[in-house]
């Protein structure tokens, strides 16, 4: 499959069905749609008041959360490595 190509993927995230579109493979999408649906079971268990949307929305905020700490991780290991090529 070519990077342009469309691949549909249908994922279950919290017992509802949704159809995603991407260019990444079926089974990165079905890992994504797993990771989703595990955080917001995590949270949920904690915190089983909350309405789905905003077990959704701390949801995402967590995901965001741990992307920004990764990405500043990354960039502090790159600085690094450019230090050591110096």
């Amino acid at each position: 499959m070519s990077k342009t190509e469309k691949n549909r993927t249908t994922v279950d995230i919290y017992g509802q069905h949704y159809v995603i579109m991407g260019t990444e493979s079926s089974s990165h999408i079905r890992l994504v749609a797993a990771l989703v649906d595990d955080k917001m079971r995590e949270i949920n268990s904690k915190n089983p008041a909350l309405d789905v949307s905003k077990l959704a929305v701390l949801t995402a905020v967590n995901a965001v959360n741990d992307y920004i700490k990764l990405k500043d991780q990354l960039e502090r290991l790159q600085a690094e490595l450019q230090k050591e090529k110096d």
